[in-house]
């Protein structure tokens, strides 16, 4: 299986991590506030496609503040 070069990893980290945090959370607050509904699935595919839309930007531009964030509270490797 054909790789992407590593220059795309600032790009494909992101994307999985907010498909992957998007899908669970929007799972979490669906079933909370509708409950299991007969049409539940689609409820909660509906909340997680908004969610992810607005995540996955989000986390393009927040994602070099926690970096220099992170810098300041950990301590570099030797």
């Amino acid at each position: 299986m054909r790789k992407l070069p590593a220059r795309f990893a600032g790009l494909v980290m992101p994307f999985l991590l907010s498909i992957l945090m998007t899908f669970i959370v929007s799972l979490i607050s669906t079933l909370r506030s509708v409950g299991m509904v007969d049409h539940f699935t689609s409820v909660w595919m509906g909340s997680w496609a908004l969610s992810w839309l607005v995540a996955f930007p989000t986390l393009l531009v927040v994602l070099p503040l926690v970096r220099r964030l992170t810098g300041m509270l950990v301590e570099a490797p030797r």
